[in-house]
């Protein structure tokens, strides 16, 4: 299955239906604009050595050249600016129940902030429709301990679920947290959000003792009580920037130190889609997709055929060889040479010695 019979394809929207997202102009730096009931938000996404639609995308962006990220050699980002709304009397997917089962959830169900949204619910990752677990392949654990080693300590999932899912807090998952509506700079690819905030954003952080730092932010956030102290309100307005060096869009590949994983060998058609939502009451804010689509299914403009958008709305995967990668242990030899390659490089992720007992065992 090479790569090279595919196009990439990026849509965004408030929700799970494919059909009511746009497109995402990749590299672009004017934002796309997203909102339902619970939130507004301002979309950014940026691809190195882009090659997917629309047709005649840039296949860069200026925010590439930009430290840290030039340094870094990051390979994409998902950067996008949000306001919370105060949600409308049944917009919440807990007050979409009957009455017979609010009755019944009433006494388990977490209280909700009435001003806001609490940093331990709002969650940011990766979730999919259908089983990948015949899919995964050897090595797949090994890999997942890098990333929750050095990527995000905080990411808690199942891979091996029917809908499988790998969140993680938003707070501590975002590489560049922003209290403020921070920049719009076409010079720096679009949305700019520096580690910080406005003037008002920085008295807050420092209310409740949030660090001024990424790395140290994102350590503070690993902690239960950190994650109560800190509200996304209602009317005010954050921005966040999620990126690393580690995905390759154009061989399609997991590239983490010391380890390779060609996703494309193990693709099983579904896409790539990122969610902002909420823990507790199951409210979707943001999905962005990153889907594949064979070329002779596009359209000399730019579109999909029928058939090809048909498909990826109600796919289903194809069967395969049982995987053995949930029985598989992690390669320790991996983890020891990722963990020495990683030491020292300014990611704005952790190292070392900064996750204490929050690394994988």
């Amino acid at each position: 299955m090479a790569a090279a019979k595919y196009v990439l394809r990026v849509t965004a929207g408030s929700n799970y239906d494919v059909d009511t997202h746009e497109v995402v102009p990749v590299n672009s730096s004017a934002p796309l604009k997203v909102s339902n009931d619970f939130m507004d938000v301002e979309l950014n996404v940026r691809v190195q050595n882009y090659q997917g639609l629309p047709r005649n995308s840039p296949k860069t962006s200026a925010y590439f050249s930009q430290p840290p990220h030039d340094y870094n050699k990051d390979q994409y980002s998902i950067s996008f600016r949000f306001t919370p709304k105060k949600p409308s009397p049944g917009s919440s997917a807990t007050e979409k129940k009957s009455s017979d089962e609010q009755d019944d959830d009433e006494e388990d169900a977490p209280k909700q902030p009435s001003n806001g949204i609490s940093a331990a619910d709002l969650q940011w990752g990766n979730d999919f429709d259908h089983p990948i677990r015949d899919r995964l392949p050897p090595g797949f654990n090994t890999a997942m301990g890098i990333v929750k080693w050095w990527i995000d300590p905080g990411l808690d999932g199942d891979a091996y679920a029917d809908e499988p899912y790998l969140y993680g807090h938003a707070l501590s998952s975002f590489n560049s947290v922003h209290i403020g509506a921070g920049e719009n700079d076409p010079e720096k690819g679009g949305l700019w959000f520096d580690e910080g905030g406005d003037e008002a954003g920085l008295e807050t952080r420092r209310a409740i003792g949030a660090p001024d730092g990424a790395k140290q932010r994102m350590k503070w956030a690993l902690r239960a009580d950190s994650k109560e102290k800190w509200l996304f309100e209602h009317g005010k307005t954050y921005g966040v920037d999620f990126y690393n060096p580690y995905l390759d869009f154009g061989d399609f590949s997991l590239k983490l130190p010391g380890f390779t994983l060609p996703i494309m060998k193990y693709w099983d058609g579904q896409g790539l889609r990122y969610v902002l939502r909420n823990k507790s009451t199951g409210d979707t804010y943001l999905v962005v997709l990153f889907t594949l689509y064979l070329k002779e299914d596009v359209n000399e403009d730019g579109s999909l055929k029928p058939e090809a958008l048909a498909s990826h709305t109600s796919h289903t995967a194809a069967p395969t060889e049982i995987s053995k990668a949930a029985d598989e242990p992690e390669d320790e030899a991996a983890l020891e040479e990722a963990r020495k390659k990683l030491e020292g490089l300014d990611t704005g992720k952790s190292a070392k010695g900064d996750n204490n007992d929050d690394e994988v065992d």
